[in-house]
């Protein structure tokens, strides 16, 4: 069979059959599992790079502005151990051009390899997205001790929640825009099992999105748990949406302060919060879930993906690293009405958002500020440092409070000299 198929496609039909079944479905079908050299041999001889680079005059997202001709030429017919391609990687940056004041990242990666096959691509993109940072000369820090936060407990006046959230992927197992069905239910068994060994503060329950209940749907919703299938393009044209709701889920302690959603954008997100503004405590909890996590995973024999350059490995470069984002809501109705509360929140290498979420404005005098970094500094460094730029935020509030005058200060380094 496969003698008969190699001699059918490099013969003279070969145009014919690929015209007929559609480059796409060869490149995602039958072929690459029979034979990846030769599909890439094939679609080389039928058209050349150049005839199939994108159109990307009208983009600002970082991989516009990473890929060339000749790196597109170099990586195209490239695949993965996972068959992954390049153009996979690109297409929601190329189906999504982004806007004239907004840069977006413009791809994502299938596995854990794809930021090696692909390096020439996802290194200026790492570059670009964080501020500098150089993932061929530059190694990554880790440090999970929560014990070295200081001030970590807000004044509750101004801050009414605390959140630190990040994500982790399982190793040998392709990222959600190309998993498999059967990869996909593999994550969630796999993350399932391992909490189910979760005890104390930390014991809950799973509720597959396939399978929950009306009056648990409501609850989850009534909680602001339940993550909906994904509608922006930038996720939809990334494969994400694939199979809703197949192997998704929501995993929670009794308590409600610990969450873990399986198979949203990552394979794991990991979410420590709580009302209030013990920030302190809301970070030990995180450290001390992650840590007996990982433990429970690593007892059935898997790991986390990770490396000492990228850190620990999540679908979108923009969350290589730490994955960390802490953030709390607060309010500042005066310092918010400022002409200098942008420049204090770029010096403080800190970012505002709705307390929607994502993309979302700011209504009223209270928004959601959490640290802009994520690679390059450790999970305890970038936790400290919306900690010390809150309480900035904070005292800034209580001098405009009582008519006094306010500093810009100076801007944070990004990386240690």
């Amino acid at each position: 069979m496969a003698g008969s198929f190699t001699r059918l496609i490099s013969g003279r039909n070969t145009a014919v059959l690929l015209a007929s079944l559609g480059a796409g479905t060869i490149a995602t079908g039958f072929l690459m599992t029979e034979n990846n050299s030769l599909v890439a041999e094939v679609k080389n001889k039928l058209y050349p790079p150049s005839s199939d680079f994108p159109d990307l005059r009208k983009h600002n997202n970082c991989m516009a502005a990473a890929l060339t001709p000749a790196v597109y030429a170099k990586l195209r017919d490239k695949l993965t151990p996972n068959n992954w391609t390049l153009d996979q990687c690109i297409q929601t940056g190329v189906d999504n051009p982004g806007h004239p004041f907004i840069k977006t990242v413009g791809c994502v990666a299938g596995d854990e390899e794809s930021y090696e096959v692909f390096a020439e691509l996802f290194d200026p993109i790492i570059k670009d997205r964080h501020n500098g940072y150089d993932p061929r000369t530059m190694t990554h820090p880790t440090d999970l001790d929560a014990s070295k936060i200081t001030n970590g407990m807000f004044d509750e006046k101004y801050v009414l929640s605390s959140r630190v959230r990040t994500g982790r992927s399982i190793r040998g197992l392709s990222l959600p825009p190309a998993c498999s069905r059967a990869e996909r239910r593999e994550v969630e068994r796999v993350v399932v099992t391992a909490l189910a060994g979760l005890k104390g503060d930390l014991a809950g329950r799973y509720y597959g999105l396939g399978d929950m209940t009306e009056k648990e749907q409501q609850q989850l919703i009534d909680d602001h748990f339940l993550f909906d299938k994904p509608v922006s393009p930038l996720l939809t044209c990334a494969f994400m949406a694939r199979d809703w709701p197949d192997a998704r889920g929501i995993w929670h302690n009794n308590e409600k302060t610990f969450l873990i959603w399986v198979n949203e954008e990552d394979h794991t997100r990991v979410i420590s919060m709580e009302k209030g503004g013990n920030m302190k405590r809301v970070f030990e909890r995180f450290c001390r879930g992650l840590k007996q996590v990982e433990q429970l995973i690593q007892e059935r024999g898997w790991e986390f993906m990770w490396n000492e350059r990228l850190g620990y490995i999540l679908t979108c470069p923009s969350n290589l690293g730490t994955g960390l984002r802490a953030g709390v809501h607060v309010r500042l109705p005066n310092l918010s009405k400022d002409s200098r509360f942008s420049k204090i929140l770029d010096n403080l290498r800190l970012q505002k958002r709705g307390t929607g979420g994502v993309d979302t404005a700011a209504t009223g005098d209270t928004f959601d500020i959490s640290n802009n970094d994520r690679l390059g500094k450790s999970e305890v460094e970038l936790v400290q440092l919306l900690v010390d730029g809150v309480n900035y935020l904070i005292e800034c509030e209580k001098k405009l409070e009582k008519g006094q005058d306010i500093r810009v200060p100076a801007p944070i380094t990004q990386f240690r000299k």
